[in-house]
């Protein structure tokens, strides 16, 4: 039983390190959406609009608690999360986030404080959805608890993606500045994010093929110990390699 816990503590310390650096880029969208306010505004309207996410996530988690299991949205979440991975690690046009800001920027201009706490909030949903994928891909994968079910999922596994959800959003108040200096000194650090997103997409996709219903993998494959170790020591490379090849960045303009 100890080791159950291990592993779902384990799991959870690695949603939160992976919600941290995804947290970095969403924290200056929303700062951007509520830069047009006066400066006595600007906090309390992220503060607000943080707190009608969390809202929004709650009920985004408790929707996903009766689905998760179903394969089609598995197989598409693991799509998703996929292609949300290589997007990012494909080489782009160094515009591309100045681009969303500005265009963020250019949507919210004009509004007042109450529509821009919305913006905030639902910004952030928009934003939360390939974190609570991932969490819900890694979650799914852990053995089940001896906690009661909540909706239609081990409880164990929601709190798990529900502590994570939460995390992101304490992350985006409190720790965004230091994750963007982070990234800032280490930028190639924001691809290894999405590789793992990419990586925990593919878990996903493992647990779909292996589905009762699909049956292409065998129904415990996911739970092994050869896909088990497969998968924390590729996602383990991924994260120390990231961090080496990341590289500091040069000063000089």
């Amino acid at each position: 039983m100890e080791s159950i816990w291990l592993e779902y503590a384990w799991t959870l310390l690695i949603l939160i390190g992976l919600e941290g650096l995804l947290s970095a880029d969403n924290a200056l969208v929303l700062a951007v959406i509520a830069k047009h306010l006066p400066d006595d505004q600007k906090k309390r309207a992220i503060n607000y609009g943080i707190f009608g996410a969390f809202v929004f996530r709650f009920g985004a988690l408790f929707v996903i608690s009766y689905i998760a299991n179903v394969w089609q949205v598995q197989a598409i979440g693991a799509l998703y999360l996929i292609y949300l991975g290589l997007k990012h690690i494909i080489p782009k046009s160094n515009n591309v986030t100045d681009g969303d800001t500005e265009k963020e920027e250019k949507a919210a201009k004009g509004k007042g404080f109450w529509p821009t706490v919305g913006l905030i909030s639902l910004a952030d949903l928009a934003f939360a959805i390939d974190s609570i994928l991932a969490a819900v891909a890694l979650a799914l994968a852990l053995p089940d608890s001896p906690l009661p079910e909540f909706g239609g999922m081990d409880g164990g596994k929601f709190i798990i993606i529900l502590l994570a959800g939460i995390s992101g959003l304490i992350l985006i108040k409190f720790a965004a500045t230091w994750f963007v200096t982070l990234l800032d000194a280490r930028p190639g650090l924001e691809t290894t994010a999405y590789a793992i997103v990419a990586w925990v997409g593919i878990k996903l996709a493992v647990i779909t093929l292996s589905h009762p219903k699909v049956g292409i993998l065998d129904e415990h494959f996911p739970h092994g110990t050869l896909w088990t170790v497969t998968f924390w020591t590729v996602l383990l490379l991924i994260a120390i390699g990231g961090w080496f090849l990341s590289g500091k960045k040069s000063n000089q303009g």
